[in-house]
């Protein structure tokens, strides 16, 4: 499938998607919003990040629908206040802490608009701070922290063990938890509701648009979901042949303006 259907809004993925692999906005990715606006197409960012993280983004592209972090577990207005909360189970989240460590890698807890840690120097850490632009708490205990867990986060750049973990995941939690990975060295795992594909029936609902009418675009395994849920779905070009086969078009990659001809191609008007 190579024609688009009419599309009302487009929802995008974040990183390796929106912003390039140095976490830039293109003039012309920035531009391609400024026209999709001028067409009256909505547009909307989903990502793993916290809301907070994403915020640099809000004012660039004049974001004015609602924003979700943690994959869909919180979702917030422009001013980073929160519309709602999907929170982990501190049951589920004890045990999803447990047994990411139990597995070698490293944990991250996300509670409310804080980020807690064990180690700032620690694999990903400073990356991710300057990415998010904001510094994580640094504490001892994260089992102390897990009341009010949104999204806890497995940590590896080993792949056989991020995959180990993952399916370790997946089968202790069943449909107690959405369990996905959003980078290759991210586990995510967040409450059974708070999963992209719920971001799509969230926003389908909250601006009235059908679901055939809304176009999603992204590249990690975590963005099928909504791909499935929607109308139309773009696959990045550095995603890869898993995520691309559930598509139904595939873009260039994001160091390659891939975000910004997707919508030209495919999302605006006149490409119809």
């Amino acid at each position: 499938m190579t024609n688009a259907p009419k599309i009302s809004l487009l929802l995008a993925d974040v990183d390796g998607t929106l912003v390039t692999k140095e976490k830039l906005l293109t003039e012309r990715a920035i531009g391609a919003v400024r026209k999709m606006r001028e067409t009256n197409i909505h547009f909307a960012i989903t990502s793993g990040r916290p809301p907070k993280g994403m915020s640099m983004l809000f004012d660039a592209l004049d974001i004015d629908t609602p924003i979700s972090g943690f994959n869909g577990g919180m979702i917030v207005n422009r001013d980073l206040s929160i519309v709602e909360a999907r929170n982990l189970s501190p049951d589920v989240a004890r045990e999803a802490v447990a047994l990411i460590l139990a597995n070698g890698m490293d944990a991250w807890v996300y509670a409310g608009l804080n980020w807690f840690v064990r180690d700032a120097d620690a694999a990903h850490v400073e990356r991710e701070s300057w990415t998010v632009k904001y510094k994580p708490t640094v504490i001892d205990d994260l089992y102390g922290k897990l009341d009010q867990a949104t999204k806890i986060v497995g940590v590896s750049d080993d792949k056989e063990q991020m995959q180990a973990c993952e399916s370790a995941a997946q089968k202790a939690f069943g449909d107690r938890t959405t369990t996905a990975t959003s980078q290759p060295y991210y586990l995510d795992i967040t409450h059974p509701e708070a999963n992209k594909g719920a971001v799509v029936d969230y926003l389908s609902r909250t601006l009235n648009i059908p679901p055939a009418e809304i176009a999603t675009i992204g590249d990690q395994p975590n963005d099928v979901l909504m791909f499935k849920r929607s109308g139309f779905s773009i696959a990045m070009g550095n995603s890869s042949p898993e995520v691309q086969s559930q598509a139904s078009v595939t873009t260039a990659d994001s160091e390659h303006e891939g975000f910004a001809i997707a919508v030209e191609k495919y999302v605006l008007p006149t490409s119809h």
